[in-house]
């Protein structure tokens, strides 16, 4: 029996393990990097142990420190969680030999799974030679034998960028990784990506724990996640049992693990199924490892998958016959990130972080907490189970829509108007592309930002006046401008109260420092308002920063600075890339990483290079300068001068 498990992550993942374990009656310990030091999964174990150090490659990725922090803290048990070390079958080997109870499948199999390319071999699929590759092959798919997540991918659509490709991603697995093996495969245009869950235990029953979709996605990682997959024939998801359960078999698997596949029509992948296609399904991958998106099948399936680790990793046999699905499950990832702004990960403070009754929350994070640059940008997943799919989808839209989520911006507006838009309102309309098509739809300004930016403006007033008194003249006096991101509020106080002149068709009922109520077109709502010392302020739903809250560091740089979007880590520059060097509009010069996430920083404009000022392995933060490009149609001070 197990009485005390370290688990090797951290957040949210550490957090839901740790739940698991309290109600079990198991002892947890946690570690953590130095940012983490006051983490929320650092507060919830009954122990911690630190790691020294702030990045993952110094901390979480040391199997040799986490191996030594659970015989430190008297653990018999390590579970690995996702990401990090639970693909590592080196650090699986280091913890069965140190006399702990690995919670994962056999160090074998993991190695079998672990590459890409050997698994895929073991399914009888083979990949492309790069250097035979013609037009006729593309689109094709770059990506890293090692890892997941969507790193070290890369779409293909031109033959003449396939090297640059390849490099590039080879770069980013040697950094997530330290395997820097790369792989060709076809890229199947607009397929779904579905998969099926396995458990199996060592005495030989394995189950298959149904389908999940997980389609739509950004940058090759899930934002959305459903089990069952629907709309599926019932042939296919009777293949995709029998192909998942032969890939635990063949490698004699134990434990959690989820096989990947895009399933496709023949031959104009999901196009053709709108027009009766037949479908197929690629094999992907397998995860040895519990998947971030497992809380929908534990939903449907009314299991609970860490507990069923914990049961098989202590020897216990599984029934059987596995449990039998009822309902549908949806799971959104809530992030800290700008979807409108490339994706662009964001840090700081998370002031306030509420949600309703009737949805399962897992997160790392609660109000108050800081989410720092080192790790990724998830903050929480939120899950909703029901009868029907259109009930549940109903269901967290809803709940997403009305929960508190205030300080740093975050893709829930996006979220909520995925789950309600039109394509994946209909199952046979589902697949990957979902956010190339849609993604300038889902990132327009929420309807209604204009009289939250009314509702700042006039509890800010209201602030005020309670502040010095008073407010209104007899005299009239001109309008009060207010401007909050795009929003211009004009507004006047007199003795009957606030009057905005823009935008127009808003009367105030009422207005104080923490809540206004407005009518518009006879409905009124009311706002919540909430201001913060950083300068954020939320009405309602609504994220808005007066302008201009800060300088724009661009006004103080000359021309064609390049400048950090976001704090991070240079890890890597253009090969061969020279102050001097003439550079074209779009082209890449160097690449941050920052929240686990890649981020390519190109030359704005065709040019010179005339500053570069970031090496690999340099810490920047926001604003930092990185790199010069004088424009071609900018004169220089030579040019300037001939010409006076």
């Amino acid at each position: 029996m197990i009485s005390t498990v370290l688990v090797a992550n951290r957040g949210e993942i550490a957090c839901r393990i740790f739940r698991t374990c309290r109600e079990l009656g198991i002892a947890t310990v946690a570690v953590h990097s130095d940012a983490d030091a006051d983490a929320l999964h650092v507060r919830e174990a009954d122990a911690a142990v630190r790691l020294p150090g702030a990045t993952p490659s110094e901390t979480y990725l040391r199997g040799d420190l986490v191996v030594a922090a659970a015989l430190a803290a008297g653990a018999d048990a390590v579970h690995p969680g996702y990401g990090f070390l639970s693909e590592n079958a080196d650090f699986a080997r280091a913890v069965v030999r140190a006399g702990l109870v690995w919670v994962g499948p056999p160090p074998e199999a993991i190695e079998a799974m672990a590459s890409k390319t050997r698994a895929k071999e073991l399914m009888g699929v083979a990949p492309l030679d790069s250097g035979d590759l013609t037009e006729a092959d593309l689109p094709v798919l770059v990506k890293a034998a090692a890892g997941g997540g969507g790193r070290g991918m890369r779409v293909v659509r031109e033959l003449g960028a396939l090297r640059e490709e390849l490099a590039a991603a080879s770069a980013e697995a040697e950094s997530a990784f330290g395997d820097g093996e790369v792989f060709v495969e076809p890229y199947v245009e607009n397929g779904r990506h579905v998969e099926v869950q396995v458990l199996a235990d060592g005495h030989g029953t394995v189950w298959t724990l149904g389908t999940r979709d997980c389609s739509l996605q950004r940058r090759h990682q899930k934002v959305v996640e459903e089990a069952p997959a629907p709309g599926l024939p019932a042939a296919l998801v009777d293949e995709l049992y029998e192909r998942s359960a032969a890939a635990a078999k063949a490698v004699g698997y134990v434990g959690a693990g989820t096989v990947e596949f895009l399933v496709a029509d023949v031959p104009q992948a999901l196009g053709s199924s709108r027009a009766g296609g037949t479908p197929s399904a690629h094999f992907l991958e397998m995860n040895t490892r519990l998947q971030v998106e497992h809380p929908v099948t534990e939903a449907v399936y009314g299991v609970d998958l860490v507990a069923l680790q914990l049961s098989v990793a202590e020897g216990t046999p599984l029934p059987a016959e596995s449990p039998s699905a009822a309902g549908h499950a949806i799971e959104a990832r809530l992030y800290a990130e700008d979807p409108a702004g490339g994706w662009t990960p964001q840090t700081g403070a998370l002031h306030r972080m509420d949600f309703g009754p009737g949805v399962r929350v897992d997160t790392g994070y609660v109000s108050g907490d800081t989410v720092p640059v080192h790790y990724d940008a998830m903050l929480a997943k939120v899950v909703v189970h029901a009868a029907t799919r259109d009930e549940a989808v109903r269901r967290l839209s809803y709940a997403l829509e009305r929960a508190t989520l205030h300080g740093l911006v975050t893709n829930r507006d996006l979220l909520v108007a995925s789950l309600r838009h039109p394509e994946f309102r209909e199952p046979a309309l589902l697949d990957t592309g979902f956010y190339g098509r849609n993604l300038d739809a889902l990132t327009r300004p929420k309807d209604g930002e204009a009289y939250g930016a009314v509702a700042v403006a006039l509890a800010d007033a209201a602030r005020n006046a309670g502040r010095f008194g008073g407010g209104w003249r007899n005299v009239r006096s001109q309008d009060q401008v207010k401007t909050y991101g795009d929003h211009e509020v004009r507004y006047r106080r007199d003795r009957s109260g606030y009057t905005v002149t823009a935008p127009e068709g808003v009367r105030v009922v009422s207005a104080a420092p923490d809540r206004v109520r407005l009518e518009v077109s006879g409905v009124v709502r009311e706002y919540e308002v909430t201001a913060y010392p950083d300068g954020t302020v939320h009405a309602g739903p609504h994220r808005l920063t007066a302008h201009p809250r800060f300088n724009d560091p661009t006004d103080r740089q000359e021309p064609g600075s390049l400048l950090a979007p976001m704090p991070g880590t240079v890890v890597r520059v253009a090969e061969g890339l020279a102050v001097g060097d003439a550079v074209a509009a779009g082209q890449p010069l160097l690449w941050l990483e920052a929240m686990k996430m890649e981020h390519r920083v190109s030359a704005p404009a065709s040019g010179t290079l005339t500053a570069l000022h970031a090496a690999p392995g340099r810490q920047v933060e926001v604003g930092a300068l990185l790199a010069v490009v004088q424009p071609s149609d900018v004169p220089t001070e030579a040019q300037e001068e001939s010409a006076s």
